[in-house]
Parts: structure tokens; sequence; C-alpha cells
């Protein structure tokens, strides 16, 4: 057991590996640079990035524990480009809900390297995604961000775009998992365009 333990750490942590892990962290922490808002679902101070679509990648070419190494990877290189402004709480959580959708996907994949296995994997790993951002919106993100801006004004942008939002609650619930629904489907339908074309340079 101990032999097959040390085979897949160097497997995974194997010159190839490295690179293209260190590679789509690059990508992905660029691409945290960009974001934009959906202000038909989320007030405008949520704003959608593509980040995870390289971190995803890299997860079905190399597997979901390469993908989790790439998400820290993403994390450390955005912190190198732009400082925290959330003292870590951001950054924690986009760990989190990042590998929320790439684990399910990438573990679903692993033992069905299929395209029904692709899309199942994305699916599942979409539907965590939405309720691990809610969760954490509702416990850390929201209380955290009230220190900044009253818990009252937040609720209110809520409010403006669905009336049903009145509580916390209903906040992550109306406009959280609708916007990290929206999020994963983005980058899932990317990722199910790029990744047979960007797995031929991959597996050479």
């Amino acid at each position: 057991m101990k032999s097959v333990g040390m085979t897949k750490s160097k497997k995974l942590l194997n010159v190839k590996n490295v690179v293209l892990m260190g590679m789509f962290g690059a990508i992905g922490a660029v691409l945290m640079l960009f974001e934009f808002p959906l202000p038909f679902i989320a007030p405008s101070f949520y704003g959608l990035d593509l980040s995870e679509i390289p971190v995803l990648v890299g997860t079905f070419a190399m597997g979901p524990v390469a993908g989790a190494v790439t998400e820290m990877v993403k994390i450390l290189i955005k912190l190198v480009l732009k400082p925290t402004s959330t003292g870590f709480v951001g950054e924690f959580a986009n760990v989190c809900i990042g590998c929320a959708l790439i684990l399910p996907a990438g573990m679903i994949y692993k033992f069905k390297k299929t395209k029904q296995g692709a899309i199942a994997g994305m699916a599942v790993g979409t539907v965590c995604m939405a309720t691990v951002g809610a969760v954490l919106n509702a416990v850390v993100m929201l209380p955290f961000y009230s220190n900044f801006m009253p818990l009252e004004s937040i609720l209110e942008a809520g409010a403006a775009i669905n009336p049903a939002i009145g509580s916390v609650w209903t906040f992550v619930l109306f406009a959280v998992a609708p916007f990290n629904l929206v999020k994963g489907i983005m980058v899932s339908l990317i990722t199910a365009l790029v990744y047979k074309r960007i797995s031929v340079i991959i597996h050479r």
C-alpha cells in the first residue's frame, strides 16, 4: 500500500504535471482579475470571473488532487498580482467554492472518462458549488462584509433585484445560489467546448 501511495505521489508531482498545474493556476489567476456583474441576479458587488475554467481543465487532465493544488496555485499567484482586499476571507471563499465545483467533477470523471461522465461531473459540481457558495456567504462572507457595509444595505440591494429577499438566507437563496449556478454552467459549457482540444496537446 505504501509503494502504491508513493507511486501516485510521484505521478502527481512529475515535471509535466507540476508545469501544467503552474500554467493552469497562472491562467486562472489572470482570469480572476477580470470580473463582470450579473445585475439581473445579484447586486453589482458580486463579480463573476471565469478562473475555474483552466482549473477544471487541469482537473480533468490530471485528477482531482491536482485540481485542488491548481486551485491553491491560482490563489497564490492572484495574491502576487493583486493583494487581498478582504483579509484573505474572499480568497478563502474562492478556494472553497472552486473546490466544490472541481472536486466532484474530477472524481466522477476519474471513474467514468466519457463525455457523459464529464457532463455528470460538471452538473454535480455546479450544484455543489451553488450550495457551498450559499452557505459560505450566509455564515462567513455576509457577516464579514457587514463590517464595511451595513447588512441592511446589502439586503436592500438584493431586494431591489428580487423583492422576495428580506433576510440573509433569502439573499443567499435567491441571489447567491443562482449567481453561482450561472457561473458553474458558464464554466462547464466553456470547459466542455475546449477540453478535448486542449487534452490532445496535454497527453502528447
